[in-house]
């Protein structure tokens, strides 16, 4: 066993074995065939019709402005290239074959209660259970009328892990487990790998959600799951278990979000780094067991509609991504435990992507994409240097520090809406009626805790929003404004059409806080003027949706930081 110094001693472009060069295959006629400067131009009229340009030369296209980075510092070319493939390896491919496991997750609660649960999920087509279950678990109670030699059960230890696992070892007794029942210990002990060999299961998890759902990046979800697989290995060979077996007994764990093209390469780059660090040990690679769980912070309580369509997003993600299980947590997860509708559409999105779109048909279908194997193997380079620090220093304050980073850098973004939470930071409906369930939620901060914190408490003044000129003048920044004031819970009173300041005042009720909203021409003409009638009628705070001018006290315009706006706003409402 040699993980001991691995992320120093060795490194992922030192492969054991080179695969041989790929083929190609010509299928384009020559009229069709494109230079990357052709696709460059042509992006380039696009953008300056949009006005994005902001360049001397018209015609120049800034590659740059097109080119995303991750939160881990991975630059997202816009245009995927075969020359992004020139020295990359492809160890460590996805090949699972045929359906993925359809996971249900149980949470705490009555056994009778989590039983019908279950009971109802594999009726509705679910393949596996994963429980939260503890030492004193009624599991003759949970898993009555569960066929576990059909389905298997991986434990989610709420206590004792060890104590856990010998308590539903005890239940079973002589019945006959899933190979792929999981007794879900997160650390190596040798009683139990001793018991999961006897019964034929397995007996450990790596839970990269632990760490996702604090925030980190998917570079230190990676790297963080690969230095406690090394602690595991290490801790099971001391205690004379081979390292192809201690590897055969594990399953990891890792979250997927609605960006696809990032989760895909999540799981493709863990199932590389996991096989690297086998070799390292000396071992002949034992595929990775990947259970994929839709994310928890992605998810939001307002308008939680559109969960379905994150967790639609990270399950098609998963099931590219060759994940082995996937977990679709319900919708309503996060408003407390869902309802039975909720864990329907949640099982049903895995039979839609497998059934209906046969995304399980391909193994690997995002092989050979150029952009999804550059940003799978810049991952794992980039969770390499995190297993490095991690085995060097430890998961110290050091490590509390980088995630605390891309928590704020995540949030900077989220704030200034570059990360865009559809129903939340975007496009929010104030009117709506949630859904009640009972329950703590999911437990997790999520990715828009700050706009949710506002709506918790919305203000009861509104803002006037003054709008001026006919509607067909006014109407996007008219729309503008109100979802960017409705993201922080505050409603406005519409002004509607008008021709001038008279028209205006006639609309306007004494609000405190105005907005005014039209088009630059407008603005030129009466603006000023319509601001300052505004004063003089009562109100405190003038805001222009637009540029800052003298005679505004605020500006709102795309790029702003709407948390700091909205705060600004609610003081002046209060």
């Amino acid at each position: 066993m040699t993980t001991e110094g691995t992320a120093v001693e060795g490194g992922l472009d030192e492969p054991t074995e080179l695969e041989p060069e790929q083929g190609t295959l010509d299928l384009a006629h020559p009229e069709d065939r494109h230079t990357r400067a052709d696709w460059e131009r042509e992006t380039a009229k696009v953008l300056r019709k949009a006005r994005r340009m902001g360049d001397d030369d018209p015609d120049a296209l800034v590659w740059d402005k097109l080119t995303r980075t991750t939160l881990d510092g991975i630059a997202l070319p816009p245009l995927g290239t075969s020359e992004l493939l020139e020295g990359l390896q492809t160890a460590g491919r996805p090949a699972r074959a045929g359906e993925w496991d359809i996971r249900a997750h149980l949470a705490e609660g009555d056994a009778k209660a989590l039983n019908e649960e279950a009971l109802g999920d594999l009726e509705g087509g679910v393949t596996s259970l994963w429980v939260a279950a503890g030492p004193d678990t009624d599991f003759a109670a949970l898993l009555k009328g569960v066929f576990v030699d059909l389905a298997p059960v991986v434990l989610d230890p709420t206590g004792d892990p060890a104590a856990t696992a010998r308590a539903f070892l005890d239940w079973a007794g002589d019945l006959e487990l899933h190979p792929a029942t999981n007794l879900g210990l997160p650390a190596y002990d040798a009683d139990v790998a001793r018991l999961a060999n006897e019964a034929g299961v397995l007996g450990f998890v790596v839970d990269a959600t632990a760490v996702h759902d604090r925030g980190a990046s998917d570079a230190q979800e990676l790297g963080w799951a690969m230095a406690t697989a090394a602690t595991y290995l290490r801790a099971a060979t001391e205690e004379g278990l081979p390292v192809a077996e201690a590897a055969a007994l594990v399953e990891f764990r890792h979250a997927v979000t609605d960006e696809q093209f990032t989760s895909i390469a999540k799981l493709r780059a863990a199932r590389r780094l996991w096989a690297r660090m086998q070799e390292l040990s000396g071992a002949e690679p034992v595929p990775m067991r990947l259970h994929a769980v839709t994310s928890r912070p992605m998810m939001t309580r307002y308008d939680p509609w559109v969960n379905m369509l994150r967790t639609t997003v990270a399950a098609f993600a998963a099931g590219v991504g060759g994940a082995d299980s996937v977990t679709v947590l319900p919708f309503d997860s996060a408003l407390g435990r869902p309802d039975t509708f909720g864990r329907r559409i949640a099982r049903n999105t895995s039979h839609l992507l497998i059934s209906e779109s046969h995304v399980a048909r391909v193994s690997d279908p995002a092989g050979g994409a150029y952009a999804v194997e550059k940003l799978t193997d810049d991952l794992a380079a980039a969770a390499w240097v995190v297993l490095g620090e991690l085995e060097d220093r430890g998961a110290g304050e050091w490590w509390d520090t980088a995630i605390a980073d891309v928590v704020a850098a995540r949030e900077t973004q989220v704030a200034t809406r570059k990360r865009p939470l559809t129903g939340l930071s975007e496009f929010p409906n104030l009117a709506e009626t949630l859904p009640e369930r009972s329950g703590p939620g999911l437990g997790v901060a999520s990715y828009g805790a700050s706009f949710e914190a506002l709506r918790d408490d919305p203000p009861q003044a509104h803002v006037f929003l003054a709008t001026l000129g006919p509607v067909s003048a006014h109407t996007a920044r008219a729309t503008f404004a109100t979802n960017l004031f409705a993201a922080g819970g505050v409603a406005v009173d519409v002004a509607g059409a008008t021709d001038g300041v008279d028209a205006l005042l006639a609309a306007y009720d004494g609000q405190a806080v105005v907005c005014l909203a039209g088009a630059d021409a407008v603005y030129a003409e009466w603006g000023e003027a319509a601001a300052t009638a505004l004063r003089e009628a009562g109100a405190s705070r003038v805001v222009i949706a637009g540029k800052p001018t003298d005679y505004s006290d605020d500006a709102c315009a795309m790029g702003v930081d709407a948390l700091d706006f909205l705060t600004r706003t609610r003081e002046a409402l209060a």
